[in-house]
């Protein structure tokens, strides 16, 4: 299951890039316990990693101009088949592509990233 973007989903964003706000549409599937690099920290849930991954990723967006317009718990599958997959929704607005390419890149978030990873077992993230 994917947590990370690869070079061509990037470059599909590049190439796409209408110069303006974009909106980032995260679907987030947490791990049942969190699964750290080094072992570490197991007694914590995927869900209390991503946690610490979002308390600490709020300010750097905030930083690049950006903002959460909605962040929420997945309820009910209202429309669809199946059972509902996702445990969280969000969404971000980052001022450009370049904002959030920038700050992905950046130092300040890779190191918190290690929590992201850790937490997550799945997730689509879509541009809108």
């Amino acid at each position: 299951m994917a947590t990370q973007p690869r070079k061509e989903q990037i470059a599909a964003l590049l190439a796409n890039d209408k110069e303006g706000p974009i909106r980032m549409l995260n679907l987030l599937k947490f791990r049942a316990v969190a699964k750290y690099s080094e072992g570490t920290e197991a007694a914590l849930s995927g869900a209390e990693a991503y946690q610490r991954y979002a308390a600490e990723v709020v300010p750097i967006i905030h930083k690049t101009g950006g903002e959460i317009v909605f962040n929420g718990q997945a309820n009910t599958l209202v429309i669809g088949d199946g059972e509902l997959q996702w445990d969280m929704v969000s969404i971000v607005q980052y001022p450009s592509v370049a904002a959030f390419i920038a700050m992905t890149s950046s130092d300040e978030y890779q190191k918190i990233h290690i929590h992201r990873d850790a937490g997550l077992e799945h997730q689509l993230l879509v541009e809108c």
